[in-house]
């Protein structure tokens, strides 16, 4: 377990986790405003696990974790990711639809600043989102993330706004 909140449990996914990450990967959101990972069964999702979070824990040891509630139920992903494209590393999120509007993101996004902070040795976090965006702009501005300009998303050919936090070593931020 990576992180428990007043209503959430945030843990490294596993390849058991790979009908969750079919079924998020392709929900209509998830492909606007990410983008199309071409998973399209069980097995490219856990392919996609592996390659992905699975390796970023050996490799940087922190990845994308999954969200659920305390009954166990997988609502989204959280994380930190180390892209190619990016000096730093990135607050990662993505919620299952039925999720959004709950107030899960920001509780678990505070999670994952807060174990940034105390458990890496990273001073600044930032965050890529698409424009168009608007709940996921407001999520970063909320969470203390400072716009700073935008950036060229290599794969998508697409500008996309940047943000920045400079994290501290306090418990909760």
């Amino acid at each position: 377990m990576i992180s428990k909140t007043a209503r959430l449990i945030l843990r490294e996914l596993q390849l058991t986790d790979a009908a969750f990450a079919l079924r998020l990967y392709n929900e209509p959101s998830f492909l606007q405003h990410i983008g199309d990972k071409g998973v399209r069964t069980v097995e490219d999702a856990e392919r996609n696990l592996q390659q992905g979070a699975i390796a970023s824990y050996a490799q940087h040891g922190y990845g994308m974790w999954l969200v659920e509630n305390h009954q166990g139920q997988a609502i989204g992903l959280c994380g930190l990711i180390k892209r190619d494209f990016l000096s730093e590393t990135d607050l990662g999120y993505a919620y299952l639809p039925e999720f959004f509007g709950q107030g899960y993101a920001y509780e678990a996004a505070t999670a994952v600043l807060a174990y940034a902070a105390e458990h890496t040795a990273l001073k600044t976090l930032v965050a890529i989102v698409s424009p168009a965006n608007l709940a996921s702009r407001a999520l970063l501005q909320k969470l203390g993330f400072e716009q700073d300009g935008q950036v060229l998303v290599p794969d998508k050919n697409e500008m996309v706004d940047f943000y920045r936090i400079h994290l501290t070593n306090k418990p909760g931020l």
